[in-house]
């Protein structure tokens, strides 16, 4: 009687010591942004990409151990350095290499001042995106919005969240996935007019001129 208690005393022990490595395991990655196996490794699907986790983005891939690994074309250079890389590469097969076509449209093309509702023209140029897109095997779009300088900042970072999420919408109703269209506001925080380049208060000669700045900008990355 005293060996079974002690052996089944020992086995909730065992088994909680289990439960304490799992759950310790889930709160390290619980912020990763790529799916961990049990090893520690990034899973990998057949045609050599990573899987993604709800909480990827952009950013959150540059701030994760495995973003150049799995992300190096959509990240900044100088987030990763391609030397080592190469490197630790050694003599393994080389991998199909994500080839990324940026496209950017022109705000007269997309949306009227003052608006995030997509014109005709707009229209036909997101047609040759989805075209586009339809040639590669596709990771992930981006769809930036950009407005110009007219107007308060908080009022502008909301105007562009809506003309790229005006861009995602109409992607995803010509058949690409909810889920491979990523979308980000900037506001009027990257112009692409130079300082003193459209001078004075409001009127239309100044609005025609920061006309660039109203823009989207679209990422296409995939692989051949």
């Amino acid at each position: 009687m005293k060996r079974t208690a002690r052996n089944s005393a020992m086995a909730l022990i065992a088994a909680a010591l289990g439960f304490g490595a799992t759950l310790a395991q889930a709160q390290t990655s619980a912020d990763r942004v790529y799916v961990i196996d049990p090893r520690g490794e990034v899973v990998v699907s057949g045609n050599g990409l990573c899987w993604r986790t709800g909480f990827w983005t952009p950013a959150a891939a540059a701030k994760d151990p495995a973003g150049c690994k799995c992300d190096r074309d959509l990240l900044p250079k100088e987030v990763c350095d391609p030397a080592p890389a190469a490197k630790a590469m050694g003599a393994a097969a080389p991998a199909a290499k994500p080839s990324g076509d940026k496209i950017s449209l022109a705000a007269d093309a997309l949306f009227d001042f003052n608006k995030a509702t997509l014109r005709p023209e707009g229209m036909r140029k997101l047609d040759e995106v989805a075209a586009k897109a339809k040639d590669v095997k596709l990771e992930v779009i981006t769809a930036v919005g950009h407005t110009d300088r007219i107007g308060s900042d908080s009022y502008n970072q909301a105007l562009s969240e809506r003309r790229a999420a005006a861009v995602k919408s109409y992607l995803v109703g010509k058949g690409i996935e909810a889920n491979r269209v990523y979308t980000e506001g900037k506001g009027k925080k990257q112009p692409v007019t130079k300082p003193g380049q459209c001078v004075g208060p409001k009127s239309k000669k100044v609005i025609d001129c920061l006309q660039p700045d109203r823009r989207v900008d679209i990422e296409l990355i995939g692989t051949k």
